[in-house]
């Protein structure tokens, strides 16, 4: 992978490898464990990923905070021994290409399927994962069927937003959309959502952007090539079970997560593909 003048690579004192944006744009990280952005900001703003302050990482474990990539199921598999979410989130991608003008910098990566377990997926594929960064950030996670018959998959790019306080935090943007939560009967949204409680929703046919209204200020989350995202916040009880993860931070983070699950999971013909994709911004 050639490098751009704005672009290094680095190591965390565990010794995880991760790309280093530096531009007139933004700044960047971006882990080859799990193919994970970590950290995007904006010049002269607010970062607009959170990673919580109990992150270590180790190898072998997905990164609490970014841009966790749920591939390809999202959740858990019906196999127990399966690993939640996935396997792509923890897997070590493949730096593949760096490409920077006056306007952006966009950086790939590839998973190296002939080291994935075949028991996890037998399926004939390819992984990538793409990351334009300018002003806002917009991630491209495409699959290809290599074979010759068809395969199923769910996925989501689990984002993890930043807020300073989640009781004064809304997202606008999910009304008219069905979700289901803890396994209950779809609930149609009618208002803008805000939090007090454990928030575990599935949305689908939902509209392709909503707004993050915070205390810092609005932030755009787009989506293209899905209908169905996720909204998440652990609140009190939960965060005291989750891994690297401070009891009080549910304050400060909520998961707006761009989908395909449910009845929006895709099913792929042999030698297409499928590119899910997010972009985020600040609106203000």
């Amino acid at each position: 992978m050639k490098l751009s003048p704005s672009v290094s690579i680095c190591h965390t004192d565990t010794g995880l490898e991760f790309i280093n944006i530096n531009s007139s744009h933004c700044d960047a990280k971006i882990f080859l464990q799990g193919g994970q952005i970590t950290e995007f900001t904006p010049k002269g703003k607010q970062p607009l990923l959170w990673v919580s302050q109990e992150e270590t990482f180790q190898e072998n474990a997905s990164i609490r905070g970014g841009i966790p990539i749920c591939w390809p199921w999202f959740g858990a598999h019906d196999n127990s021994d399966f690993p939640a979410h996935g396997f792509a989130r923890t897997s070590l991608w493949q730096a593949d290409e760096v490409h920077e003008t006056e306007y952006e910098v966009i950086v790939s990566l590839k998973l190296p399927m002939k080291l994935v377990n075949l028991d996890y997926w037998p399926h004939q594929s390819s992984l990538r994962v793409e990351f334009v960064l300018n002003e806002q950030l917009q991630v491209r996670l495409t699959t290809t069927n290599l074979s010759n018959t068809p395969f199923s998959f769910s996925q989501a790019l689990h984002t993890y937003f930043p807020t300073s306080d989640i009781n004064n935090t809304s997202v606008d943007g999910l009304q008219g959309a069905q979700y289901t939560e803890f396994g209950e009967a779809p609930v149609m949204q009618s208002d803008v959502v805000s939090f007090a409680r454990e928030t575990d929703m599935v949305y689908t046919q939902a509209a392709p952007v909503q707004t993050i209204n915070t205390p810092e200020g609005i932030i755009s989350v787009g989506r293209e090539n899905s209908s169905s995202c996720v909204l998440w916040n652990p609140w009190i009880e939960k965060s005291k079970r989750l891994s690297n993860f401070a009891n009080t931070e549910y304050n400060n983070m909520l998961c707006l997560e761009a989908a395909n699950v449910l009845n929006d999971a895709v099913t792929l013909a042999p030698k297409q593909s499928h590119t899910l994709i997010t972009i985020i911004k600040w609106l203000s």
